[in-house]
């Protein structure tokens, strides 16, 4: 994980999220999950590219299954743009790095 990223674990999720001053990507994800890993550098290259508009973290479901569950993410990788401390927007599934910035456009 690079410098543009955040980890966020259970007890840092609520603080970080809520105190992002610009909206806040966070990348629900597992070690185990093929998708997630396909999808993590594209989230990196996002997160250096676009820094200025909009930070991109990384919460381990295997380590924060409750924060998981809070937001109903039922697969992996699940996406949440987090404007203000609220979920605005989800995306479900692994994608491209140019179906991401279209989905993202809004932000960036």
């Amino acid at each position: 994980m690079s410098d543009s990223t955040t980890t966020l674990t259970a007890e840092t999720f609520d603080e970080v999220v809520n105190s992002s001053e610009k909206p806040i990507l966070v990348d629900f994800w597992a070690e185990w999950c093929g998708p997630c890993k396909m999808i993590a550098p594209i989230l990196e290259e996002i997160a250096s590219e676009q820094e200025e508009h909009i930070q991109i973290a990384k919460l381990n479901v295997d380590d924060a299954a409750d924060i998981a569950r809070r937001f109903e993410v039922m697969s992996i990788p699940t996406l949440i743009v987090f404007a203000d401390g609220v979920p605005t927007k989800r995306i479900v599934g692994a994608k491209s790095k140019d179906a991401l910035l279209e989905d993202l456009s809004e932000f960036i």
